[in-house]
């Protein structure tokens, strides 16, 4: 698998790079959990992260002028095991200079069809987030309205939610996608949703013709979520501001303090191409092209066994 995944991007004249695991910084998503480790350079001690995703460091390759770009090495989160999870994990990850999100999306089918090309997977499914929220749940994800959620949970046997999410709209929407949408999506194919509600866009561009939405996919088969990509955010100002915000949510649930890349926020500043990325989960991709019931047959050692 990945042998061919390099061919892909060889084919293409895209450059495999390498960027850190260990950096100053980390991500802000309050979402997300991090590993840290204590640098000794003797008298002084730093705290380090692992990082959550290489995506930071390639935008800062990107910045530079590198071109277009691809990575696959591990990634790290905390608290993550299970079915589909291992705290560490392999990840593909890459940026398309000049890509628009479709551009982006027919290499992503492009990619999963090569790959799939033994056991061939039915048509590829395009589909927006609000018409595969609407369908499943009867809800319209790009207006909040707190009653109506409350009622859907309820009447669907799903109270908690009530209690987790509150009035947090973007809460809900993780919820109420993960139980009642994800399930259904992308069987024996390959499913794209695009569109993503403005307030689930961390690191995407708001549509230039509607607000409302980001440009934002997910890629899903037989209802496993297989990875996140974006038209990239370039305004540094506005990445900065977003960044602030998860901070202040990060305090105000008493998560473990993150620290904000400034490197990353400088080099938006010097100038980041138009440009489009797509991460891939590999242990997820390898567990559904083996057939396999969980990433646990595909990983040489799960955390468990490591």
């Amino acid at each position: 698998m990945l042998a061919e995944i390099r061919q892909f991007f060889a084919d293409r004249a895209v450059l495999e790079v390498e960027t850190p695991l260990l950096s100053n910084s980390i991500g802000t998503d309050p979402q997300l959990e991090f590993f840290t480790a204590e640098y000794r350079l003797l008298p002084t001690r730093q705290t380090l992260f692992l990082q959550t995703s290489p995506e930071f460091a390639m935008k800062r390759l990107l910045a530079a002028g590198s071109g277009c770009i691809y990575q696959i090495g591990k990634a790290f989160r905390n608290g993550e095991s299970g079915r589909f999870h291992n705290p560490e994990f392999t990840m593909l990850e890459w940026y398309r200079v000049g890509f628009s999100l479709p551009q982006l999306m027919d290499e992503i089918a492009g990619l999963i069809g090569h790959l799939f090309r033994e056991q061939p997977l039915q048509e590829t499914q395009r589909v927006s987030y609000q018409d595969a929220f609407f369908s499943h749940t009867g809800l319209d994800p790009l207006v909040f309205s707190y009653p109506d959620y409350c009622a859907y949970a309820r009447q669907s046997e799903l109270p908690e939610a009530v209690t987790i999410c509150g009035h947090d709209h973007a809460l809900w929407l993780d919820f109420l996608f993960s139980h009642k949408v994800q399930p259904h999506l992308g069987n024996n194919a390959l499913c794209m949703v695009y569109g993503y509600p403005a307030c689930q866009s961390s690191l995407a561009r708001i549509n230039e013709h509607n607000a409302l939405v980001s440009d934002r996919v997910e890629v899903f088969i037989n209802g496993v979520e297989l990875g996140n990509g974006y038209h990239e955010l370039t305004d540094a100002d506005e990445q900065n501001k977003r960044f602030d915000k998860e901070l202040a949510i990060r305090q105000q649930q008493k998560l473990p303090v993150s620290v904000k890349d400034q490197r990353l926020v400088a080099a938006l500043a010097s100038g980041l191409p138009q440009c489009s990325g797509m991460a891939i989960g590999l242990d997820r991709l390898l567990m559904l092209l083996s057939g396999s019931h969980s990433i646990n047959e595909v990983l040489s050692f799960p955390i468990h066994r490591a």
